[in-house]
């Protein structure tokens, strides 16, 4: 079976016929707008970041599969606080989130990050200390030591 496989990175709910998928789809003979309607269907909850999307084709049988990505960990972080971007400067913070809020990020990115609940949170909040973003009011760092001493349950 001659599977075509189309990568790209779109505006969560503002796929379009353009590229990347249009012209690469075009020629094969499927429904582009069934395509880019389902794409925009399934990336809708993450709208206003870039989500990587995968359409693969059987150029004999014309179906299709389209896959979903995960967005960043910073993206969905930037949208859990509502903020445009990260910190640059340590004195600065770029807002705060919560442990409920970095458990439902580390929730939505399962298969991406590595280990048990515990450690994708812990990466979660590796990310914020990047970003310049706080938990719970604290530094990440402060907060991922008290997680080891178990301070903080996850």
């Amino acid at each position: 079976m001659p599977e075509v496989i189309i990568n790209g990175l779109i505006e969560g709910g503002k796929a379009t016929n353009g590229p990347p998928f249009g012209p690469a789809l075009g020629p094969m003979g499927v429904n582009i707008g069934t395509i880019v309607a389902e794409i925009n269907k399934e990336t809708k909850d993450f709208e206003g970041m870039k989500v990587p999307v995968k359409v693969i084709v059987d150029s004999v049988t014309k179906k299709y599969k389209v896959e979903i990505g995960a967005p960043p960990t910073s993206a969905l972080i930037l949208k859990e606080i509502n903020a445009p971007k990260g910190s640059k400067s340590k004195e600065e913070s770029a807002g705060n989130i919560t442990i409920e809020q970095v458990r439902k990020i580390a929730k939505s990115k399962e298969t991406r990050l590595y280990g048990d609940e515990r450690s994708k949170i812990k990466q979660v909040i590796g990310t914020c200390k990047s970003m310049g973003v706080k938990c719970e009011g604290k530094d990440p760092k402060e907060m991922l030591r008290m997680i080891d001493a178990g301070e903080v349950k996850v």
